[in-house]
């Protein structure tokens, strides 16, 4: 965010997470995003919460692993539904912040942007490499200074499964939500 106000793009936040649970835990993501937007007096935008359309696209991908086919289906909903508000209030380009995290695959991400935004004409989906020029090490010192929440796994039920099955595995305790912030002495 601070990057683009920077460069004098303007821009709104659309938080649009229906992958992430549980409740809680998508309620502490979406007010960590909030109090950022706010405090940068970005617009932000709230869309609905609606889980079971998510739980019904991902039915029978329950057991992909990371960066397979769910991943897929999961970003295709969400930049669908982007795109969607985007060509509907106007916007001619949008982007996401997912591709900052080392452990996404940006092809697989930037691929389901940019053909949500095929979708729609005078639409286009920016395929900024987020990591790029130390981004990712930048998002974490931002993510220090303001103590933000730190997230422990990608959001889904199935991902939290399983990274609580290799924490287990590995003699560590499970996810314990709203625990971990970034600048704490443990984290």
């Amino acid at each position: 965010m601070r990057e683009m106000q920077r460069s004098d793009i303007g821009l709104t936040v659309l938080f649009y997470n229906p992958n992430i649970q549980p409740q809680a835990e998508y309620e502490l993501r979406k007010a960590e995003n909030k109090r950022f937007a706010d405090e940068l007096g970005i617009a932000f935008v709230d869309l609905d919460y609606d889980k079971d359309n998510w739980f019904a696209r991902v039915k029978g991908l329950e057991n992909e692993p990371e960066r397979g086919a769910r991943c897929t289906v999961c970003f295709d909903l969400r930049f669908e539904r982007t795109a969607l508000y985007a060509a509907e209030h106007g916007f001619s380009v949008f982007t996401s912040s997912l591709g900052i995290s080392r452990s996404k695959n940006m092809a697989q991400i930037n691929g389901c942007g940019e053909n949500a935004a095929s979708r729609f004409p005078h639409l286009s989906y920016w395929t900024l490499n987020w990591r790029k020029g130390g981004g990712s090490q930048r998002m974490i010192d931002v993510a220090k200074e303001n103590h933000f929440y730190q997230q422990e796994y990608c959001g889904c039920v199935y991902s939290l499964r399983d990274t609580n099955r290799a924490r287990l595995k590995n003699g560590q305790a499970k996810i314990r939500f709203g625990k971990r912030f970034y600048g704490d002495p443990a984290s």
